[in-house]
C-alpha cells in the first residue's frame, strides 16, 4: 500500500520553491541594473549622444516594449503606474545620465548605491521595521566592501590637480538619482500588478524626457547641446528595452517578498557586477581589491536577508 506524503512535505517544497523564485528574480534583476551601468557608462563617455537623448530614447524604448508585453498579456491592457512614480522614475534616469557626464566611475557608484540604501533603510526604520546585529554587521561589511571598490575611483588619474571630493553639481545630481531609485522602488512594492505599473510609469515618464530634450535644444536646464549618435542611440535602445524595462518588472516581481533593508543591500552587489562586466567585456584587470570587495559585498548581503534557521 502506497503511503501518502508527510503533511509538512507539501509546504516545505512551496516554500523552497518561492525561496529559490525571489532568488532567480533578485539576481536576474542585479544583472540588468548592472548591464545597464555599463550600457550608461559607454554611451555617456565614449560616444557623442548627449544625456537627455539618451534618457528620452532609453525611456521611450522602455515604455514601447512594455506595453508589447502588456499586448501579449491580455487584448485590452488595463491602466497602471500613477504620475507620483513616473516622475521619480524620470528623476533617476536623468539625472543618473547628466551625473556621469562629470562623476568618474568609481564617484558615481559609490554615491547613487549610498543613497539608495540610505533612502530604503530610512524608510524600513521610519516604518518601524528594526535590523538584528547581525543584519546590522551586514549592512556595515557590504559598505565597506563597496568602498574598497570604489574609493580608488574618486581621484582622477588625469587631473591637472587631483582631489578626493567630486564635482559638487554631478555630486548632488547622482544623489538625486538614488534617492529616486529608492522612493520609486519603495513605492512599487505595493504595486498589484508589477508589469502593468512598470509600463504605466514608463508611459507617463515619456512626456518628462521630452520636455527635458526641449529644455536642452533651448538651452537650458544645463548647457549641453543635443547631439544624436549612432552608436549612443544604440546602447540607448538595449539600455531602454532590455535592461531598464525587463529589469525594472523582474525587480518589481522580487520587491513583493523583500523586506526595505533587504532590498536596499542587496542592491550594493550592483557595483561589483558592473566591475566584473567591465573585466570581461572592457578588458579591465581583475584586481586583489575588486576579489575583497566581492567577499565582503555578497558576505554582507548574506547577513541581511539570509535567515537562520529555527532549531527544532
Amino acid at each position: 500500500m502506497r503511503s501518502s506524503p508527510r503533511p509538512q512535505s507539501l509546504p516545505a517544497a512551496r516554500i523552497a520553491a518561492s525561496r529559490s523564485r525571489l532568488a532567480m528574480l533578485t539576481t536576474l534583476a542585479m544583472f540588468a541594473f548592472a548591464g545597464n551601468s555599463l550600457l550608461c557608462r559607454i554611451a555617456l563617455k565614449a560616444t557623442a549622444i548627449d544625456p537627455a537623448t539618451f534618457t528620452t530614447i532609453r525611456i521611450a524604448a522602455a515604455a514601447t516594449v512594455l506595453w508589447f508585453i502588456q499586448r501579449a498579456r491580455v487584448q485590452q491592457p488595463r491602466g497602471g503606474g500613477d504620475w507620483y512614480a513616473a516622475l521619480a522614475l524620470f528623476v533617476y534616469a536623468a539625472a543618473f545620465s547628466f551625473a556621469y557626464v562629470g562623476l568618474a566611475a568609481g564617484a558615481g557608484a559609490l554615491l547613487l548605491f549610498g543613497a539608495v540604501q540610505a533612502t530604503m533603510i530610512g524608510y524600513a526604520l521610519w516604518s518601524g521595521e528594526r535590523l538584528q546585529i547581525r543584519q546590522w554587521l551586514g549592512v556595515a561589511l557590504a559598505l565597506a566592501g563597496l568602498v574598497v571598490l570604489v574609493l580608488p575611483g574618486l581621484v582622477p588619474r588625469n587631473a591637472a590637480s587631483p582631489s578626493l571630493a567630486p564635482p559638487l553639481a554631478s555630486s548632488l545630481l547622482m544623489l538625486a538619482a538614488g534617492i529616486a531609485w529608492g522612493v520609486y522602488s519603495l513605492h512599487g512594492k505595493r504595486a498589484a500588478d508589477p508589469a502593468a505599473a512598470t509600463a504605466g510609469n514608463f508611459l507617463r515618464a515619456v512626456p518628462f524626457a521630452i520636455a527635458l530634450s526641449v529644455l536642452t535644444l533651448l538651452g537650458a536646464p544645463i548647457h549641453t547641446p543635443l547631439s544624436v549618435d549612432r552608436a549612443g542611440v544604440v546602447y540607448a535602445l538595449i539600455s531602454g528595452a532590455i535592461t531598464s524595462g525587463l529589469g525594472y518588472v523582474i525587480w518589481y516581481a522580487a520587491l513583493k517578498e523583500l523586506k526595505a533593508s533587504s532590498a536596499a543591500t542587496v542592491q550594493l552587489s550592483v557595483p561589483l557586477i558592473a566591475a566584473l562586466g567591465g573585466v570581461a567585456l572592457l578588458n579591465e584587470a581583475l584586481t586583489a581589491r575588486l576579489v575583497v570587495s566581492a567577499v565582503a559585498i555578497l558576505g554582507g548581503i548574506a547577513l541581511v536577508i539570509v535567515r537562520p534557521s529555527k532549531a527544532v
